[in-house]
């Protein structure tokens, strides 16, 4: 396992902290024709190399050097100026595959890795925190239509799609501080939201706002706290 984490750190340091921002704008003006492309991934090899510090481990270094020109080669094809953080999760998500099927793979742990993904735990959580994210947001969305409708003015003044990643995070944070039993988490995320909330309230005045915001949260952390409490009860059985 400390193959893998190797790797990963490797990717770490590749992606985020020697990879200048110039370098990131050259690609995507470029692309295939820019040198600090080749330049990236040769950076990634001979970190990984270095980290492994076996030379007989080559062929995983060319593996991974190769991978990571072709994801980086297709995001910054299709990549559009709006599409730019989609790809960018899509590109990480890939060489993160890689990585862990690889660093598995090389230690002969695919066997472990398999039953991992079938076991009943990886299942529940993971149909759990997919539920929490744009399931839910569409749910809250149909729920509270009736009164997002009479305050469309207000809701026009905050940054775009704002409400639906604030919304998908809290209720990320709830579940995970359900699953590890801290409780009073909750209470203090609560109690720390109402607390950044109060401002716009109070210089709002508007009491359908504010009734608006408290049907939101109370409803946003309701069915985290509902799905978390089962999915605990799930895993234990």
């Amino acid at each position: 396992m400390i193959l893998l984490v190797k790797v990963i750190l490797a990717h770490i340091l590749g992606d985020f902290l020697l990879q200048p921002n110039s370098w990131v704008k050259a690609k995507e003006n470029k692309k295939a024709l820019a040198w600090q492309l080749y330049a990236h991934v040769c950076i990634h090899g001979l970190l990984t190399l270095l980290l492994l510090f076996d030379i007989t481990d080559w062929k995983l270094v060319v593996v991974i050097v190769l991978s990571h020109l072709i994801i980086d080669y297709v995001k910054l094809k299709f990549q559009t100026e709006n599409s730019k953080i989609t790809w960018f999760i899509i590109d990480q998500m890939l060489h993160l595959s890689v990585i862990i099927f690889l660093g598995l793979y090389w230690q002969d742990k695919e066997k472990e890795l398999l039953e991992l993904l079938l076991s009943n735990s990886f299942i529940t959580l993971t149909t759990a925190v997919l539920f929490l994210t744009q399931p839910v947001s569409i749910i809250m969305s149909v729920l509270i239509k009736p009164w997002s409708d009479t305050i469309s003015n207000e809701k026009e003044k905050s940054l775009k799609n704002a409400g639906k990643y604030i919304g998908i995070l809290e209720r990320l944070l709830v579940f995970l501080f359900i699953c590890t039993h801290h409780f009073e988490a909750v209470g203090f995320l609560l109690a720390t939201k109402s607390v950044f909330r109060f401002g716009d309230l109070k210089e709002s005045k508007e009491r359908k706002l504010t009734e608006y915001i408290l049907i939101g949260t109370l409803l946003s952390f309701g069915i985290a706290l509902l799905v978390g409490l089962l999915s605990v009860y799930l895993l234990k059985i």
